[in-house]
């Protein structure tokens, strides 16, 4: 081998040197720490908590989920909530709620593997065959827990799907009577509705109390009744007046106790409450005293002496009506041979509720034409 081309050879070896070494220290520099991104939250969520509607919250009941029913008490002028199998004395699983007449029912029973909602109206003494509900079907998934207000059109009820933000959220739309359908339902918001599921919402409009239903923050097999005050508009937090961990503490009802402001506006409400309520024998049961009698001056002789026949009806409808609710929870889990002996005993008490809920209405009327009556002589 010549020089020339040993020169070359060791020139080449030399320049690769570096190279290599570069390689090398490339390998060995530290990987950068992986890059961990927080989950960002549903901006619905967000938005949802922004929007928070400011209620106040009297008080709150932690009951066993399949029987809260029984602890929503509403006057007889507002309807009555029950199972939908013991309304109809069937097996089928739901929630039923019977409109003030006693002649329209809405109700939830299963579709497939799904409960949806469905209406029927009494004909005579026959019920006619149940019908499902026309547009609560765009972006829910599955529906129960109905509701309708005295005006007969406005609905609520609890329903799953994309417009939901966590299992069952309460939604609220309106009966258009010209398409003979219900326009798109809108999810109410917080506090009413949370990650959680969230049931049953149900307003007394007679003595303006009203609930709903969750069990958010509760052990299985449990469900939170909140007793609120509801309001003809809707309130929302002032941002500049509450911090955002208030209003997310708003939101979230981690403190009833904080909605109560100066307070006045809950004793009012526990008065009308304690008002219709009166508490008997045993703690913590609760019998109807039928409505204020303090809340009307009558100047009418005759008026006066309707009006508290008219109470004690209505007392008498209250406890009809608790009975029946305690019965119907009970024919809800009893065996047939159970069942066979309570039946006649629920159709009894079913016959006097529809009689004392006429003669009610009938005492009402008359009450109100002989106080008008007395004014006019």
């Amino acid at each position: 081998m010549d020089l020339r081309k040993i020169t070359i050879l060791l020139l080449t070896l030399l320049l690769s040197l570096p190279m290599a070494a570069q390689k090398r220290k490339h390998t060995t520099k530290p990987k950068p720490a992986p890059v961990v991104e927080e989950p960002q939250e549903d901006p619905r969520i967000t938005n949802m908590r922004e929007m928070t509607q400011q209620i106040i919250i009297i008080d709150s009941i932690v009951v066993n989920k399949d029987q809260f029913l029984a602890s929503i008490h509403l006057s007889s002028e507002c309807g009555q909530l029950m199972n939908t199998g013991a309304f109809f004395r069937n097996q089928l699983q739901g929630t039923l709620y019977l409109n003030e007449m006693g002649n329209k029912v809405y109700f939830s029973q299963p579709d497939g593997h799904q409960q949806q909602l469905f209406t029927a109206d009494k004909l005579g003494n026959e019920w006619s065959k149940p019908q499902p509900l026309q547009g609560l079907s765009e972006g829910i998934d599955e529906a129960s827990y109905p509701f309708m207000l005295t005006d007969g059109l406005t609905f609520y009820f609890a329903g799953k799907g994309e417009e939901s933000i966590g299992g069952y959220d309460i939604f609220m739309t309106r009966y258009d009577s010209r398409s003979g359908s219900f326009l798109k339902p809108e999810n109410i918001g917080m506090p009413f509705n949370s990650e959680a599921n969230d049931y049953m919402f149900a307003i007394d409009e007679a003595n303006r109390i009203g609930y709903f239903v969750s069990d958010r923050r509760q052990p299985e097999g449990k469900a939170c009744i909140y007793i609120f005050i509801p309001s003809d508009t809707r309130k929302i937090y002032d941002n500049l007046k509450y911090t955002r961990e208030q209003i997310q503490n708003f939101a979230d009802i981690i403190s009833i106790a904080d909605t109560w402001g100066d307070g006045a506006e809950r004793k009012a409400a526990l008065d009308r409450i304690k008002s219709r309520y009166e508490v008997h024998n045993e703690p913590g049961k609760m019998v109807s005293t039928g409505d204020t009698a303090s809340a009307v001056e009558l100047h009418s002789k005759e008026a006066n002496i309707l009006y508290q026949k008219l109470l004690k009806e209505q007392s008498t409808l209250d406890l009809v009506n608790l009975s029946l609710d305690q019965l119907r929870q009970k024919y809800h889990k009893a065996n047939a041979g159970e069942r066979s002996s309570m039946k006649s005993e629920i159709l009894k008490l079913e016959e006097q509720a529809l009689q004392l809920n006429a003669s009610i209405k009938q005492l009402s009327k008359a009450t109100r034409n002989a106080e008008i009556n007395s004014k006019k002589h």
